[in-house]
């Protein structure tokens, strides 16, 4: 159980890994390629001059599309997935039809990358869930272009240089990003209106889209100085180990998994900023299914459950084990007879700390027997004989 847990989480990092150097790849290729004036390979006969001159820039501009989608595939979603399976094949193409020496290590790298994404297609479950901001920035995007662009192709008479649709797009463009290079200018009043509005409704729609983009980057930030997991963290998380909630025993806990992959879920925003990043927390109810479904509990190790608030306990170990019939829980009871609730509500093992501290104490006292050697019977009897 747990090596194939390992192997799942190494197949996975090794397709988003893949992904990303495509992109990398596609990216230097097609940046090598824009300073060729033709192709040297032996497809140069066979390609046409235009495509000799564009397959360049579109090879990197697909380089920057892959680096997009190996970020989703990150985070686990489906339309990262679907991107990733759309662009291999284009980047392998443009490889191709790059034909060069550079181009090979693209060609070869996408191939066997393609049968890697489709392997792990059920691991990128993710739905794409879009904020309103989100949304209100494409929009404000893509509709700031389709106005600009329709404007100034109606309006083509009154500009300089703009006679096809692409010309009034590169004008919208360039207007918007406020670059203006001056080779397409307005001749006429109503010409000039309608570009200061193309100039204003572009770089409003810009600055919206950069708000939405680094903003939540910026906040995740902050959530990591804080000592909080991002969404990113916890969508790779494979096989670890869940602590749930914070008590007297966590950082006794934490120091004996110093060497395992874990994650704290707790309510204890304090303690969490405390810690900071030394610790991985998440900070959230560890009794709620949609905390544990983010805490990645379908592919957990095992989870260990030990507050001072018992019956807040009983409430995380029910989730749990409702969430994953199959992964080992352990619990520690401040109350005694609280060991038989705990492990009613669906804990493996249940251990009571004062209770093997009493026998301890009085077992060391009279020299019956190794402390050690005490604590390990009264665990296996914990397991054999429920209280």
């Amino acid at each position: 159980m747990e090596w194939r847990s390992a192997w799942r989480g190494l197949g996975l990092r090794l397709t988003i890994g893949l992904t990303m150097l495509v992109a990398v790849l596609s990216v230097a290729t097609g940046i090598v390629q824009i300073g060729q004036q033709t192709l040297g390979g032996p497809l140069a006969a066979f390609v046409p001059l235009a495509v000799q001159r564009t397959v360049g820039f579109t090879g990197a501009l697909t380089g920057f599309l892959m680096i997009g989608s190996a970020l989703g595939l990150r985070r686990g979603l489906r339309a990262a997935w679907y991107s990733t399976l759309l662009l291999l094949p284009i980047t392998a193409l443009q490889g191709i039809l790059q034909s060069s020496p550079f181009s090979l290590p693209l060609v070869v790298l996408s191939v066997l990358t393609m049968p890697n994404v489709l392997a792990h297609r059920r691991r990128f479950d993710r739905r794409l869930d879009l904020s309103q901001a989100q949304l209100a920035a494409v929009a404000a995007i893509v509709g700031s272009q389709v106005y600009g662009t329709v404007g100034t192709y109606a309006l083509r008479e009154s500009f300089s240089n703009v006679e096809t649709l692409v010309d009034a797009f590169y004008y919208t463009l360039v207007t918007a990003s406020t670059v203006g290079y001056g080779d397409a200018v307005p001749q006429t009043a109503t010409a000039k209106l309608f570009g200061m509005s193309v100039l204003v409704v572009g770089t409003a729609s810009f600055a919206i889209a950069l708000g939405t983009l680094f903003g939540p980057a910026i906040e995740a930030r902050f959530q990591r100085a804080l000592g909080r997991m991002t969404d990113s963290q916890l969508d790779l998380l494979e096989g670890h180990i869940l602590v749930l909630g914070h008590g007297d025993l966590t950082e006794v806990i934490l120091e004996e998994l110093d060497e395992a992959e874990y994650l704290v879920v707790t309510t204890d925003a304090d303690w969490a900023n405390k810690v900071g990043e030394a610790v991985d927390v998440f900070v959230a109810d560890p009794s709620d299914e949609e905390t544990l479904e983010r805490a990645r509990i379908d592919s957990a190790r095992a989870v260990l459950v030990a507050t001072n608030d018992d019956a807040q306990d009983a409430l995380a170990v029910l989730t749990a084990r409702h969430l994953n019939p199959e992964v080992t829980i352990v619990a520690a009871a401040t109350n005694r007879e609280n060991v038989e609730k705990l492990r009613r509500a669906g804990a493996d093992t249940v251990i009571s700390p004062a209770t093997i501290g009493g026998h301890l104490l009085v077992e060391s006292a009279f020299g019956r027997a190794d402390t050690e050697d005490v604590a390990r019977q009264l665990i296996d009897e914990s397991d054999d004989n429920p209280a």
